[in-house]
């Protein structure tokens, strides 16, 4: 007979001891702790990838000019390619022929600049014998309320000495380089650059559909990305031409001395967003102030170029290069304040095609679609199977790649 009550007989004292439970708390923990966990992943790594780029910033900025500079050749290359020439030697030529054009201009272009600079005295000089009688007025005006203190008060004060620095305008302007020795250094690694990624072409579209043809469509989203690319520069050149013209022949009308030059600069700069109407008018106004001393001349280029401004801002931008680049106003103001910030002028130069870089990012994977719609214009509705998570995701896009592929339905 067997003793139940001994220790070889655990489920005597304990009688569910053998029986399995399951406990539902800790499953629906880990269930809210999960997608809490995720997102705190994902923003330490954006946190990492900012700190990245605001300390690698040359280096980011020397590999995004070459590929965009990449992009915009490889027709020509391609073109040249048709007619027998072997890649690697067009890719050359183009690099050396386009290195070559950039350095005559700078030649050419330099005597003018620093005369230009030299002139910098002499319309500092004139500007301030425009505003001298002003001047005047606010320190008699500044005068009569100092003299309405008590003199005790007044006696008791130290003069406060400050001593006011410069501003680094060069530093400036090179922000996101490191140093202006550094942007030269950038500008003679950025065409040797180019020419190893136009060579490498076919190559590197392996390794990113090796690398990425799980997560997204590659073959869509290179084919984007070169349309962006090259739709805003042609676009910008053509805003830009159109205001290089206007502002000439105003200025030719004017009878302003290097009308050419100035309506050159003062049109490009318009291009420039948010600070490029203000460079935009400076420039001419100075110019003007050695030869005019009505206002009729000031007030007709402020108006011209705020008028430029208005027109391509409203007009010439949707209809080039809004249709090419698809994000809405807000998402590009918004990425013209963070790529500003991050890099400094050369940041704001980029922050539309790097805005839309990160939109065509996420067309192309499907667990991003909610970033797209917040950068797009006009955002697509939410289809069902978006709702589930990445890992399904990532899982039913090959399934559907292969099912509605050309080779699948043949």
């Amino acid at each position: 007979m067997i003793d139940e009550s001994t220790p070889d007989n655990p489920t005597a004292d304990n009688p569910g001891a053998d029986i399995p439970r399951t406990d539902t708390r800790d499953d629906s923990t880990w269930q809210t702790l999960l997608p809490r966990l995720a997102t705190l992943l994902w923003i330490i790594v954006i946190a990492i990838l900012v700190a990245f780029g605001f300390f690698a910033s040359s280096l980011c900025i020397t590999v995004l000019l070459a590929a965009f500079l990449a992009i915009l050749i490889d027709p020509l290359i391609t073109r040249l390619e048709r007619w027998y020439v072997p890649r690697t030697l067009s890719s050359a030529l183009v690099i050396i022929l386009g290195m070559l054009a950039v350095g005559v201009f700078s030649y050419t272009y330099y005597g003018k600049a620093a005369a230009a600079v030299d002139e910098i005295p002499r319309y500092a000089w004139r500007i301030r014998q425009a505003v001298e009688p002003l001047s005047k007025e606010i320190e008699k005006v500044r005068e009569g309320a100092g003299s309405l203190t008590s003199d005790d008060s007044s006696s008791k004060k130290v003069a406060e000495v400050r001593i006011k620095q410069a501003p680094d305008w060069p530093g400036f302007i090179v922000r996101g380089f490191g140093s202006v020795w550094g942007a030269v250094i950038i500008g003679g690694i950025v065409p040797f650059l180019t020419f190893f990624m136009l060579i490498g072409k076919d190559r590197m579209y392996i390794r990113m559909t090796s690398m990425l043809g799980s997560k997204m469509d590659v073959p869509r989203f290179i084919d984007r990305l070169n349309r962006m690319v090259r739709g805003f520069v042609v676009g910008n050149l053509i805003i830009g031409a159109v205001m290089m013209a206007v502002s000439v022949a105003v200025f030719w009308s004017l009878g302003m001395n290097s009308a050419l030059e100035i309506g050159m600069i003062s049109g490009f700069l318009n291009l420039i967003p948010f600070l490029g109407v203000l460079l935009a008018a400076i420039v001419p106004v100075l110019a003007a102030t050695f030869q005019f001393n009505t206002a009729t001349p000031f007030f007709i280029i402020v108006l011209t170029v705020f008028l430029l401004h208005m027109i391509s801002a409203n007009i010439l931008i949707p209809k080039f290069i809004g249709s090419r680049v698809q994000i809405g106003p807000v998402a590009a103001t918004i990425g013209m304040l963070f790529w500003g910030w991050l890099w400094g002028v050369m940041g704001l130069l980029l922050a539309v095609p790097l805005t839309s870089l990160v939109k065509i990012i996420a067309d192309s994977n499907p667990s991003l679609l909610h970033l797209s719609n917040l950068l797009a214009e006009t955002p697509r509705p939410l289809p069902h199977w978006a709702r589930y998570g990445s890992h399904t995701l990532d899982r039913a896009v090959p399934f559907l790649r292969e099912r509605f592929s050309p080779r699948a339905r043949s």
